[in-house]
Order: C-alpha cells, then structure tokens, then sequence
C-alpha cells in the first residue's frame, strides 16, 4: 500500500527523513480493527517525530499521522483515537501511552489499524476531511477550554498564536461557547483571519489586552509566556499544551503567580469520551474545523512544507 513515512531522522531538517511509498498492509491482531483511510491531517507532532522526538531510530521505518476518517471492515464510516493505551484496550493493561507514529504505524497511509476500543462512530453531518481534522488538535483545544480552564459561557479567553491548530480550534471552540475570545499573531494576516473566525480582539504578542482574561491558551512558549502570565486576573487559570518557540522562558513569573493565585495546568491530547463529545459538539452547533488546504496524499511533502514553513491557517489535510 502507499504510505507516507519517515525513513530517517534528523533533528536539523525534518523534511529530509520524509519519503513516500510502498509499505507493507497492517496485520489486524486480536482486539484490533483495520480501517481505510479516506482522510487524515498533519499534526506538528509529525514534525517533530522526523526530528526524532518520541521517535527513534529502532522504529524506522514509521508511517506518520495520528489523525484520521475512514470507512471500518463492515462498512462503517469511523473517525480514530489515537491515543493508544490510555486505558488498555487492545494492548497490555500496563503499557504507557503513546500517540500513533510514536510506536505503532500513523495514518498517513491507505490502511491503518487500531485497536477497536479507538474507534468511533463519525457523525454523518461531518466530511471525512472535517472529521479528520478533530482527534489531535482540536481535541487538545477543547480538553485545554472545558476541561482544564473550566471556562463558562461569559468568561474572556486569551489564545496565543492564531494560526496553529491549536489555537485556532480555541478560537472556534469558544466563540461557539459564547466566550469572549482574544488572540495574537506576529501575523497581520492571521490576525485578520482569526477575526473572521469570531475572535472579539486580535493583538500583536505582548500588546495590553481591553480587560484581564479568566483563562489562556498557550501552545507557543517561551515567546508568549510572561504576556500569558500577565494577562490573566486573579484565580486565572493558564492552560499550556505546548512550546513551540521553547520551553524556557526568560522570566517565569513565579511572584505574580503566587500572589495572584494563578493555576497552570499541562494539557496533553484529551479521552475518547471528550473525542466523543467534540464530534458530537460539532454535528450539533454546525461549528466546523478550519482547513488551510486539502491535498491528495501522493502529494504530502507540500503539506509538510506548508505546516514547516508557517504558512498554514488551520489543518492541512490529505486525502487517499
């Protein structure tokens, strides 16, 4: 079958382990299910997997992809969990959790399995190229808004970096919650755009929001941190999912965040039930992901290059 892979690491130029081709079918084990993917989209866990981060080189070769929809052996229209191990079905009850392309093939490819517990229904009101777009970074946005932060109808949000999935998956996600939502970009256009999306206010990173939110967003990091901090009102709650300007920012902030009683709560991924509720969320309020490009998958080197580069507005997606 043809499959999108990475055949080597390196840390340096990701792009250059990239490679495409024939790789073996996936063997359906016990308590597994094989599906055809129809849909699947790029994550920048993908980047960072041919960069060698929670990939190693006893791995290679490892189709990429964590997210996808496709259609089961009896017909039935599916969309992936791909967190696999969270609770032990289909593998050992003691093994750690790993996203797909971490220890098992990716998505990105014209099979995939999984195991069955991490399959689910797609709702019919949702494309395969939508629906593939909802398991990785927009269920990461609504585990970091309803779960983590506990945000109510009413409160402000701050979303850092608009643009990314994450953060743009936030932006839609709360808007359709009725919060009143804030975003940055170093981007005039991704300014722009995360306005058309319903964002109340859009800012250049650092600049002084209208009011202090109950609740942040942040997927960039280090660049962002001290404005994220300084942002919230007292009791704010920070939700950080990720680091992708770096993981130590200059100053901390340990005093505000003790004096003011701030929470930062790590998020990572979310359940198959807050999967579950994501798509039902969607069919339900006609809410739907934003797509930066729809690609064939003979064709994903482009994809990479656009999440790589930092041109990308929402998900890119390929198709099979």
């Amino acid at each position: 079958m043809f499959a999108v892979y990475a055949g080597r690491i390196d840390a340096e130029q990701p792009l250059r382990g990239l490679e495409s081709g024939e790789r073996p079918e996936p063997e359906v084990r016990p308590g597994w299910s094989r599906v055809t993917v129809r849909a699947a989209s790029l994550n920048h866990h993908d980047l960072w997997s041919l960069r060698g981060v929670g990939l190693g080189e006893e791995s290679l070769p490892m189709i990429l992809g964590c997210d996808a929809a496709g259609v089961d052996e009896d017909g039935n229209e599916v969309v992936l969990h791909s967190v696999i191990g969270q609770s032990g079905h289909g593998v050992g009850p003691r093994e750690r959790r790993s996203i797909l392309t971490e220890k098992y093939q990716g998505t990105f490819a014209e099979q995939v399995t999984v195991p069955t517990w991490n399959v689910l229904p797609k709702p019919p009101e949702l494309s395969f190229e939508e629906a593939a777009c909802l398991p990785t970074a927009w269920l990461t946005a609504y585990r970091m808004l309803f779960t983590n932060a506990g945000v109510r109808p009413g409160d402000a949000v701050l979303v850092q970096g608009a643009g990314g999935g994450v953060a743009t998956a936030a932006i839609v996600l709360a808007k359709a919650a009725g919060l009143r939502v804030y975003a940055t970009s170093r981007s005039a256009a991704k300014r722009s755009r995360a306005e058309q999306l319903g964002a109340h206010g859009v800012y250049e990173p650092g600049a002084r929001l209208p009011e202090r939110v109950d609740a942040v967003i942040e997927t960039v990091g280090a660049a962002t941190w001290s404005h994220s901090v300084k942002s919230l009102r007292p009791g704010g709650t920070l939700v950080i999912s990720g680091a992708t300007s770096g993981p130590n920012p200059s100053s901390a902030e340990l005093n505000r965040i003790f004096f003011l009683e701030l929470r930062v709560v790590g998020s990572t991924m979310g359940t198959k039930d807050e999967l579950e509720d994501l798509l039902g969320f969607c069919a339900v309020t006609g809410v739907r992901p934003v797509i930066d490009s729809v690609l064939p998958l003979d064709r994903a080197r482009e994809g990479f290059e656009r999440l790589a580069e930092g041109e990308a507005f929402g998900k890119v997606v390929l198709t099979t």
